[in-house]
């Protein structure tokens, strides 16, 4: 009897020993990877989306594996404005020259607050960049957007880098084709190509394989985790890939363009003024339907070609082993009409400029290939991150987690808030109303065929008022460039 009470009074002095070792003195788990891929004018022209005429089987992959967000809206329809947004998690300028006088406030000694790689930096990741994730590719200001004394955003990157091969610096990569041809007059650069040769021939290959340089060193340092973005520029403007991506669409028969007709009255029309720098051979899209469709089968060769870029590098991340511990986020720096309302471009505040791709690959979501329909902001994009990776919630930006979504699917949205020169504009679930600065006012519903092609303003006013008054809380009047 006194051996039995000896042996259990040991066991009880054993459990107490192991109650009372500290947490902190189990290994804690390592903090998730990011890998951020970001698209330039990329439009939510992807087989995901419901565009089966188009091949992007990488990106289908994504969106299959994780939660794409169909009803997905930038801040602002231009990269400068739009990036601001992504990286800073905060509404802000309306212009390209956002992230270049932020950084000059930092450098003057204002108090700003941190970018979202600066957030992780400060959180002890590694943090890099390849490509076009600010407004200028590779992160540098001055000629030829590569002086390293001049960052774009200061204080946020490890290492930022821009291949720029045979076109030499950033800029002439930016609007480059094959094989290092440079745009030195628009005029005289084709608004479109196809060469034949290997995806090098472009810039977004020799950025695909920087990133996968840089992938591999931050794989192999197990010790820290590291938030890596790759920004792509296709398919921005001048569209063009590899002849091979381009032979799908060779002769295939488009869909016709939705609601082509130049909007009657109050609108943030514009003439394709970008589009129409090129050399377009004397032809118009307008009222050319042939050069129309030639056009947007170079603009899906381009979807096509940075698709393929996506693959390569999630099928280095998956050989990796990294995978189950990275979040990947795909994101479309805004939309582009490829015909919609007679404009050829960006720089509208309809929902072709407005709407764009994101897909959140996380292994912590549930109902993993159901898309949500939830109308979300780009700005919530940093404290979605943030969220999911256990970092503090940076309270001074202005966006929100996406946690909800990530979790359930069927998760409520918010209203979305856009701007650009013209004025501001509230997308709701079923509306959208554009307020122009000079007091002009625009309401479109979305639940009838007219979509963005009937005002009502005139004809609803009270609806108009009380989302003029849901504007106004989210975004006050005011000039958003400041």
């Amino acid at each position: 009897m006194r051996k039995t009470n000896a042996m259990i009074l040991g066991w009880c002095f054993v459990a107490l020993f192991i109650l009372a070792v500290p947490v902190s003195a189990q290994p804690e788990p390592a903090r998730p990877n990011v890998l951020l891929i970001c698209i330039d004018d990329l439009r939510p022209e992807l087989g995901s989306y419901g565009k089966d005429y188009i091949q992007s089987p990488h990106i289908d992959q994504l969106a299959a594996r994780g939660r794409q967000f169909n009803r997905h809206y930038v801040q602002a329809p231009t990269c400068g404005a739009s990036r601001y947004a992504l990286l800073t998690g905060l509404y802000g300028p309306v212009g390209n020259k956002a992230l270049s006088d932020r950084a000059d406030r930092l450098n003057s000694g204002a108090d700003v607050p941190p970018t979202m790689p600066a957030w992780f930096r400060q959180h002890g990741y590694t943090t890099v960049s390849v490509g076009k994730i600010s407004h200028f590719p590779g992160g540098r200001m001055g000629n030829g957007w590569n002086q390293d004394d001049r960052p774009e955003l200061p204080q946020s990157w490890d290492r930022h880098l821009m291949p720029a091969g045979d076109w030499e610096t950033p800029v002439g990569a930016m609007h480059g084709l094959a094989h290092g041809e440079v745009r030195k007059k628009p005029g005289a650069m084709h608004v479109y190509q196809s060469a034949e040769g290997d995806d090098s021939i472009y810039p977004d290959g020799l950025i695909t394989e920087e990133a996968i340089r840089q992938f591999d060193e931050l794989a192999a340092d197990s010790g820290k985790p590291f938030f890596l973005a790759v920004g792509f520029i296709r398919p921005h403007l001048p569209f063009g890939a590899p002849a091979r991506y381009m032979q799908p669409y060779v002769g295939v028969e488009l869909p016709p363009i939705p609601h082509p007709a130049k909007p009657k009255g109050v609108s943030t029309w514009h003439g394709s003024g970008e589009f129409n720098r090129y050399f377009l051979w004397d032809r118009d899209p307008n009222v050319d339907a042939d050069f129309a469709d030639e056009v947007r089968r170079h603009y899906a060769a381009c979807v096509t070609y940075v698709d393929a870029q996506v693959g390569r590098l999630i099928e280095r991340l998956e050989a990796s082993g990294a995978a189950e511990n990275t979040i990947v986020v795909l994101w479309g720096d805004h939309g582009w009409h490829l015909g919609e309302h007679a404009v050829w471009g960006k720089h509208t505040l309809y929902e072709e400029s407005l709407r764009s791709p994101l897909i959140v690959v996380s292994h912590q979501m549930q109902q993993q290939g159901v898309a949500t329909d939830a109308v979300v902001e780009t700005i919530d994009i940093f404290p979605t991150l943030s969220d999911l990776v256990g970092l503090a919630n940076p309270e001074f930006a202005d966006g929100r987690s996406l946690r909800a979504m990530l979790e359930d699917p069927a998760a409520v949205g918010h209203e979305a808030v856009s701007y650009h020169h013209p004025g501001r504009t509230l997308r709701t679930d079923t509306h959208r109303l554009v307020l122009h600065n000079s007091g002009a006012v625009e309401l479109y519903d979305h639940t009838t065929p007219e979509a963005e092609t009937r005002n009502l303003a005139e004809e609803q006013p009270a609806l108009a008022q009380a989302l003029a008054e849901r504007l106004d809380a989210k975004l006050p009047k005011r000039s958003p460039a400041k």
